[in-house]
């Protein structure tokens, strides 16, 4: 039976009433299945002529194979005028056979804007993924509030913001933005976890060009203004730029597999059995890792040869490029990376990579997640650039994170660690659990050149004005003041670190540190609420 054919069906003994029409309970079911096919068959001829799939393809890619129940299929629309639902798709399904909540903005009805029937949608699932406990992810593809509701709206977007910040630290939140995300509406993703954004379709701005155009004269393009290659390079909204819909759906996907389902739920372990790859990676080490402190190299490989399978999974990887986080297994457990990157900027902590790693560490202790810490940091980047941008502000919040952070903490300096930026990248002072050191690493307030031009200048100056060799001077200066004041085995004397260990040893010493910090008390040391971080 036809969905136009439904209308005025004679009284039969098994029927529903349903607005003044009577529906024969046997072709109800089939009626439901024909509208749906009737809905989705129009999002298929609007959505792929674009280059996008439809909002339950979209799902459908996320989730295991036949997992998704939907929850509110018809909510905000009418079966008996035939058309389905509102903008937006809701419901419960499995990733890796694991339970999660996701819903999908549906642009294929009124663009995907939100209205009244949509904030009652997303706040459900919201509340659903809360009870259940477990992770959500939004999928936003929206043209923003819908102008005919006016300020119900509005208020709608309201209640999401302070459902999403009442979630935040409790269960993962993950947004992948697959098309328009402007106005308001950015925020939603903006207060979540990670953000995933197309490199071709996907947008996010508070106000377009248009508005842009109309009140400063600008003229600018979509992309220039909120692009993915604008967020993921250089404003840091977006934590991974994918190529496309499935490439961004994957990566949210492998997210998932590292990530525990609330914030009391045990962190993610996998069975994992040491083999001769793990010999080899070890003794690759050494080689990797230049002897002067001068000279770049990647830590992303220094990473590979010690996690598990050389699997890591980067966040934020285009943006501050000077610190790499992300996520990795050691010995089958999951664990937050944070490594300065010598191959960009020497490894310099600034403005950007500060409130990049912070807010990693931060994510991480939330969800019981341990941080493994891999120090080689010349300091904080100089400059009046940096001072302007507020470096002292947006420096510390790296400091709040590492300070207030529960998990188990473990660091290793690989090569250097000078000033305040040995400080905050994990050390004990500030509450790292277990510290180590390659032999070799230099740790103190300067550098031997730094210091030596300060301390040494006399001596230099006096050297010059009787004609002596400066450049053995400064060499003997350099050598005694890294014998005093660099040597590792000084912090090991004063308790600040706890070995020197060999680059080869540097897996196996992390793995017995997980496993001896795997009983830290997390419980809250104090009254408060909370502090206030600097924001």
């Amino acid at each position: 039976m036809s969905i136009r054919s439904l209308r005025g069906l004679p009284d039969e003994s098994q029927t529903i009433d349903t607005t003044s029409r009577v529906i024969d309970r046997s072709t109800f079911a089939s009626y439901q299945e024909e509208l749906a096919a009737t809905a989705e068959e129009r999002a298929v001829q609007r959505q792929h002529p674009k280059g996008k799939n439809t909002a339950r393809e979209r799902i459908n890619l996320l989730l295991d194979p036949g997992s998704f129940t939907e929850i509110g299929q018809f909510v905000g629309g009418s079966m008996l005028e035939g058309y389905l639902g509102a903008a937006v798709v809701t419901g419960i399904g499995m990733v890796d056979g694991n339970p999660i909540a996701v819903y999908a903005q549906d642009f294929s009805i009124s663009g995907g804007t939100l209205g009244e029937a949509e904030g009652d949608k997303i706040i459900s699932i919201m509340d659903k993924a809360l009870e259940l406990r477990i992770p959500i992810v939004a999928m936003l593809d929206s043209g923003g509030a819908r102008i005919q509701e006016g300020v119900v709206a509005l208020g709608q977007y309201g209640r999401i913001f302070r459902k999403t910040c009442e979630a935040s630290g409790v269960i993962p939140q993950i947004s992948v933005i697959l098309g328009p995300c402007a106005g308001g509406a950015v925020y939603c993703p903006a207060l979540t976890d990670f953000i995933v954004m197309t490199r071709e379709h996907s947008h996010m701005f508070v106000t377009g060009p248009d508005v842009v155009r109309a009140t400063t004269g600008e003229e600018v393009s979509f992309e220039d203004l909120g692009g993915a290659q604008i967020h993921n390079f250089q404003s840091g909204v977006a934590h991974y730029l994918a190529e496309d819909e499935s490439d961004a759906i994957d990566y949210t996907r492998t997210l998932l597999t590292y990530l525990p389902a609330n914030c009391d739920g045990p962190s993610r372990t996998w069975d994992y059995e040491e083999g001769p790859q793990d010999l080899i990676n070890a003794a690759e080490l050494s080689d990797l890792v230049p002897e002067s402190s001068k000279q770049p190299y990647d830590m992303v490989e220094v990473i590979r040869r010690i996690v598990d399978y050389g699997e890591f999974v980067q966040v934020q990887e285009m943006f501050a490029q000077s610190i790499v986080v992300g996520f990795a297994c050691m010995n089958g457990e999951t664990v937050g990376i944070v490594a300065n990157q010598p191959k960009y900027e020497a490894g310099t902590l600034d403005v950007d990579a500060s409130e990049k790693s912070g807010r990693f560490v931060q994510f991480c202790d939330a969800f019981n997640v341990p941080v493994v810490t891999l120090v080689d940091v010349p300091g904080y980047r100089p400059g009046t650039e940096q001072e302007q941008a507020g470096i002292i502000r947006r420096g510390a919040k790296l400091i709040w994170a590492y300070a207030n952070a529960t998990v188990p903490l473990i660091t290793v300096v690989l090569r250097k660690a000078y000033g305040g930026a040995y400080i905050v990248m994990g050390s004990k002072s500030i509450g790292g659990d277990m510290n180590f050191a390659w032999p070799g690493a230099q740790i103190a307030v300067l550098g031997a050149d730094g210091a030596i031009a300060i301390t040494g200048r006399k001596e230099l100056a006096a050297a010059k004005a009787e004609g002596r060799d400066v450049d053995e001077v400064k060499r003997k200066l350099t050598e005694a003041y890294t014998r005093q004041n660099v040597n590792p085995y000084l912090s090991v004397a004063r308790g600040e670190l706890d070995a020197i260990i060999s680059p080869e040893t540097t897996r196996q010493t992390i793995v017995s540190s997980l496993r001896i910090l795997r009983t830290k008390d997390r419980s809250h040391p104090g009254p408060r609420r909370h502090g206030n971080m600097p924001m």
